[in-house]
């Protein structure tokens, strides 16, 4: 028996749509009502019990935070995107609010599926209390305070690592009923990616990652890539006129205050931005470092880096201090979970840390978390995760890098294409880390994801303008 051509066409657009309708009806058959902070609609969430331990599944179980946006359209695609969050630490909670911009396109035919990978978010948050007294603090008490953190809590920090994250990804899809999903990672989240397309390859129609971190990085091996994304922000302060003008000496000062800090000459005197009080701080070299590394995430921050430098050298450190308290509100409610962080680096990247590569990597930017993470990984006491060679990703992916990141530049992308049989790779010159909400990239992402085997034409891409150094108290150049 055979059917004819457009009947055979009916009948399989028939059994699309039923796949569609049963993949929504069961997702929201699975999940309830729910409002979190980043999304001002509805949205739909799972609470789902998985084993802590996967080699013991009557044993202790953790349970799962997801969050689903429903597509827009009741007749959704039946292939959903699920993001996975950088880090480690982060969860998907943490960056809802991408649904609303760089998935917005996405979302009108797909739901859009956020996991609070397992120690993060809303998923057992393995984290310490952090508190304004901790401002005042010498970088020993501090350690010591986090290792006697680590003591308190009776966890098995082994069972934290990204192959149970990707266990856990399957686990989520199966409960909410899905055949195949896409993946979007961003940072760490496309390590952990990468992880789930090589475990399950039958169950990865596309992957889109985004600040790629190759199979062969070690993450706290950064010094290399940091250090070339500060020299690229000097050699274009020299370049440009008003830049140049403003702060002649950059990298000089920069250097200079760099040795100070290290010497211990530096006690910040400013008032307390919680109370108004005056209060003194130490400024050590992890500190200030840290601090340096984390504005050059962005070229909208690494911009006012010469600005901010530039006043600490002249003994302003206002600025500099204003810009370090965005990432350390104690009021906040987020933040990332430096215990999830320190189990996967303790048990996947510092085994792989030898002596040939902390030599080839070095850089004062990373040296001082380089220095203390023996130490904690000592307190953490987790086995160490032995590495497989990679093997090759079938599913078309899209890969998308900034030539300003300081932390997963082009050259990673390039490092991991080299295992994957059906990669694009994208590059944005005046991007650093994190591409997919700039420009037309969330139209190219909704452009891949529907026709994921065809060429990305991202021309547009070289549309994105690189921001103005800011050249004092005003704000950036215009």
């Amino acid at each position: 028996m055979s059917f004819s051509p457009c009947l055979a066409l009916v009948l399989r657009g028939a059994l699309l749509a039923a796949a569609m309708h049963g993949a929504a009806a069961a997702a929201a058959q699975t999940t309830r009502p729910c409002h979190l902070p980043g999304v001002e609609e509805p949205l739909r969430c799972l609470t789902l019990h998985v084993p802590l331990e996967r080699a013991r599944p009557a044993g202790a179980s953790i349970a799962l935070h997801v969050a689903v946006a429903p597509a827009f359209r009741e007749a959704g695609r039946a292939d959903p995107l699920f993001v996975l969050a950088g880090g480690p630490g982060q969860a998907g909670s943490d960056v809802l609010p991408l649904v609303n911009n760089a998935f917005r396109r996405i979302r009108a035919t797909r739901d859009i599926v956020f996991i609070d990978q397992r120690g993060t978010g809303l998923s057992g948050k393995l984290d310490c209390e952090t508190t304004p007294a901790q401002e005042t603090m010498t970088e020993q008490q501090l350690e010591q305070e986090l290792i006697a953190c680590i003591g308190r809590l009776k966890t098995n920090f082994g069972a934290y690592g990204t192959a149970e994250a990707a266990a856990d990804i399957d686990s989520v899809r199966q409960a909410l009923g899905y055949q195949q999903i896409n993946v979007w990672g961003g940072s760490y989240g496309t390590r952990l990616g990468q992880v789930y397309a090589r475990a399950y390859p039958a169950r990865v129609r596309s992957l889109m990652l985004d600040g790629v971190a190759a199979p062969d990085q070690v993450i706290p091996a950064g010094g290399r890539d940091g250090q070339g994304a500060l020299d690229a922000l000097f050699r274009q302060c020299a370049q440009e006129t008003g830049c140049k003008r403003a702060f002649p000496q950059a990298r000089q000062e920069f250097d200079a205050l760099s040795a100070r800090v290290a010497a211990g000459k530096v006690l910040v005197s400013i008032a307390d931005p919680r109370t108004s009080l005056p209060i003194s701080l130490p400024m050590t070299s992890a500190r200030f470092l840290a601090t340096v590394h984390s504005i050059l995430y962005s070229p909208v921050d690494s911009r006012r880096l010469p600005f901010l430098i530039h006043s600490a050298a002249q003994g302003r450190w206002e600025p500099f201090m204003a810009r370090r308290n965005v990432a350390a509100d104690f009021g906040a409610e987020g933040g990332g979970a430096m215990l999830l962080h320190l189990a996967v680096i303790c048990a996947e990247d510092m085994p792989r840390l030898t002596p040939a590569l902390r030599a080839e990597d070095a850089s004062a930017l990373t040296a001082p978390m380089l220095e203390r993470l023996p130490r904690l990984c000592k307190a953490l006491n987790v086995a160490p995760v032995t590495a497989s060679a990679p093997t090759p990703i079938a599913a078309p992916t899209l890969m998308l890098s900034g030539a300003l990141d300081p932390v997963t530049p082009p050259r990673r992308a390039e490092a991991a294409g080299k295992f994957m049989r059906r990669a694009q790779h994208l590059v944005v010159a005046s991007a650093g880390h994190g591409i997919s909400q700039l420009g037309c990239a969330p139209r190219l992402l909704r452009e891949f994801i529907d026709q994921p085997d065809q060429p990305v034409l991202a021309k547009c891409l070289e549309e994105i303008p690189i921001p103005g150094f800011q050249l004092g108290s005003a704000g950036p150049q215009p």
